[in-house]
């Protein structure tokens, strides 16, 4: 039995260890999992990074079946990790709980909102880590700290046992310490089958979305396209503006949160976060009737983007706009930040797509990861991709 925590500073919750057995043998044998803090693990309240919150839930009665899936397989449940309250944030900090320590620079952010899984994976302490993703939420904590995570297609994978958030953009992804583990925990989450091999992806790059991100993540990743001879373009957000992909997302996730928890938000009043309290705050004043221009908005957008991206394609695009941000970022850097992340993180959360990240090695300075986005269903594809380029992955030119 580990110790009891006293800090989040390598993701986890603080407090006694939530440690399971695994409850099977499989592909996951000697697997050390954390599960984020939003996912029901059986007898272990589900806090959702927020005091009040937890207080006012009981144990849960079973694992959710993201846990119990991965624990049949072999993985054993070694710890919750923190959670940014109630999913509401990119940045990693938790203002109850503590802010998980970058794994290489202390004075920059994990990423959010599943930052203690990110963190976790990142400093040793897990192999394999459970998260969210509804906005970017497990993309950004792996860019920032360097680690291969995945954001499943839409539906893949079931949300019972856990918090919701924004229903019809969440999903269960999950963080691993290379590509070759990251793709054996989405045959036991995926519940992949054998079949005949599929032909390899075509690789390509969304030059607009990369266009988005500060030199310091496009100029590596435009490199690494170059080197390794992809050339192909696309564009993701089209014809539209990547503001409107920003504005269609705020609007339908803040009307979503609103019904989710807007009704547990007005008879506990809990205690937010000073950076957390306006967002819900804003959420739960939308106006609903905004809902159903964006709705259709939305509608027509992924209609044109599954016109744009042919089935057997990948798509090169950043996983976060910048660096692992700075701890003493002020708010104008930050709202710069999370409004270029929230457009890059809709392309793939309005249509419901996969999205893998992988590390780039080598390099000085913050972790910059590459990133694909593909059609629907492709998620084996994608894993499979991951696995290939990270046996096999250059150096950062």
């Amino acid at each position: 039995m580990r110790k009891p925590i006293t800090d989040g500073s390598r993701g986890w919750l603080p407090g006694p260890a939530c440690e399971r057995a695994a409850t099977g043998t499989g592909v996951l044998d000697g697997t050390r999992l954390g599960v984020k803090d939003l996912i029901d693990i059986e007898g272990a309240i589900t806090g959702g990074g927020n005091p009040d919150w937890a207080a006012s839930h009981a144990p849960a009665a079973r694992d959710a079946p993201c846990v119990a899936a991965l624990r049949r397989a072999g993985a054993a449940v070694v710890g919750k990790t923190i959670s940014d309250e109630l999913a509401f944030s990119l940045e990693g900090e938790n203002a109850h709980y503590g802010t998980p320590r970058h794994p290489q620079d202390r004075d920059r952010l994990p990423g959010g909102s599943s930052s203690g899984s990110a963190a976790a994976v990142a400093w040793g302490e897990a192999d394999l880590a459970l998260g969210t993703d509804t906005g970017g939420s497990v993309r950004v904590p792996a860019a920032f700290c360097g680690v291969a995570a995945m954001r499943p297609t839409h539906g893949r994978i079931p949300l019972d046992g856990v918090l919701p958030f924004a229903p019809s953009y969440d999903t269960v992804g999950w963080f691993a310490r290379d590509g070759a583990l990251l793709q054996r925990a989405g045959q036991v989450l995926l519940g992949t089958r054998s079949g005949p091999p599929r032909p390899p992806l075509r690789l390509c790059v969304a030059t607009d979305a990369l266009a988005l991100a500060d030199p310091s993540v496009r100029e590596p990743l435009s490199a690494w396209a170059r080197h390794m001879g992809i050339d192909a373009e696309r564009s993701a957000f089209g014809d539209s503006d990547w503001r409107d992909w920003l504005e269609a997302y705020a609007v339908l996730q803040g009307l979503e949160i609103r019904a989710q928890l807007g009704p547990w938000i007005g008879r506990q009043r809990p205690r937010f976060g000073p950076a957390i309290a306006p967002r819900f705050e804003a959420a739960l004043a939308l106006d609903p009737r905004q809902g159903p221009p964006w709705a259709e908005w939305r509608a027509q957008a992924v209609a044109r983007l599954a016109q744009r991206m042919a089935p057997d394609e990948a798509w090169l695009l950043p996983a976060a706009p910048a660096a692992a941000l700075s701890r003493q970022a002020d708010a104008s850097e930050r709202g710069a930040f999370y409004e270029r992340a929230l457009a890059l993180g809709a392309v793939a959360g309005h249509a419901g797509l996969p999205q893998v990240v992988l590390p780039l090695s080598g390099g000085e300075g913050p972790p910059v990861c590459v990133s694909f986005v593909s059609a629907r269903g492709n998620d084996e594809r994608l894993l499979g991709l991951a696995a290939t380029l990270a046996s096999a992955l250059p150096p950062t030119p």
